[in-house]
């Protein structure tokens, strides 16, 4: 029988949401809205983008017995996401991210752990949810070894492993080996490669000699790694593909932000599912760029992803 669905091995937080016209200087104090508390994790917020798209989602993770933890089991299995392998820790809080958003729709994020730090190695190691799943989906917002242990199981298990590095750390080289197809943002695709940032493109995202430049050290850069696929999100510019040397750029619908928290985790939800059901990493990256942009028109993260016939709306209006 085909594979089928995807596997998220990652975190599980209540993110706490203050809105404010601008964000303070250090040590300046500014006036906020009123704080939301909302369901959130990287991890969490994948697995909601995917099964709210349609596909068959399964979280691995762990939340707190309290509130938070029961406020994000229950938008999981909103979503139709299967949450039978989402661990309760007790004594231990579910993990927070105190998230500032700014007028303009940008936002700064602090995460505690809380119940994702009790996640181990060996809660992927024994869990069955591997089987039959075309797809493993991976962040590092629990302990690196678990990202670890998750990839080489699945790996071996088969799966298309697709890690998306962010929070951005130096990783095990057992990690990357165990890597299909990496997701990265600009900044941390300039960190891993040792690029030189890049400043402002032009109002109509021209690209110039120094992107072709970027785009060939990204390229020497997977290969000296071995990965042979690559995704570089570059927020509202879209994305460039990387697939075995070939290199695609792919636009981003063009829409006014009214807050981006989670925008990446809904491409990487997206990007996950098209992968499981088949896609080409191009196709899948367009469709996942979509995806990204209609989530930057609502607020919050999980609260913003599209169901399919809303995302066909979107796509329609133009």
């Amino acid at each position: 029988m085909p594979r089928t669905g995807l596997v998220i091995v990652g975190s599980l937080n209540a993110d706490l949401i203050v809105r404010t016209g601008r964000f303070p200087q250090p040590g300046e104090t500014v006036h906020g809205s009123a704080l939301a508390t909302l369901p959130g994790g990287k991890g969490a917020n994948q697995a909601v983008a995917a099964a709210r798209l349609g596909g068959e989602a399964t979280m691995i993770g762990a939340v707190g017995d309290d509130p938070h933890g029961r406020l994000l089991r229950e938008s999981l299995d909103a979503a139709g996401v299967d949450t039978t392998r989402v661990r309760s820790v007790e004594g231990v809080a579910t993990g927070t991210a105190m998230i500032t958003v700014s007028g303009e729709g940008e936002n700064t994020i602090v995460v505690s752990p809380g119940a994702n730090a009790e996640l181990s190695a060996t809660d992927v190691r024994t869990s069955d949810a591997f089987a039959g799943r075309a797809v493993l989906g991976l962040c590092l917002e629990v302990d690196v070894s678990v990202v670890t242990a998750a990839a080489s199981r699945g790996h071996d298990a088969g799966l298309t492993v697709l890690l998306n590095l962010s929070p951005y750390s130096v990783v095990p080289a057992e990690l990357l080996a165990a890597t299909d197809v990496l997701l990265v943002n600009e900044h941390e695709a300039s960190l891993l490669f040792d690029l030189e940032e890049q400043g402002e493109r032009g109002r109509h995202d021209e690209r110039d000699e120094h992107d072709d430049q970027r785009d060939g050290a990204i390229v020497r850069g997977l290969d000296r790694l071995r990965i042979p696929r690559a995704v570089v999100t570059r927020g509202a510019h879209g994305a460039t593909v990387f697939d075995r040397g070939r290199i695609t750029r792919v636009a981003a619908r063009r829409v006014d932000p009214v807050d981006t928290t989670g925008c990446g985790d809904a491409f990487m939800g997206a990007l996950a599912l098209k992968l499981a059901q088949g896609e080409d990493l191009v196709d899948a990256a367009r469709y996942a760029a979509t995806v990204g942009a209609f989530a930057a028109t609502r607020n919050g993260a999980q609260s913003s992803y599209p169901t399919a016939d809303e995302l066909a709306e979107f796509t329609a209006a133009g």
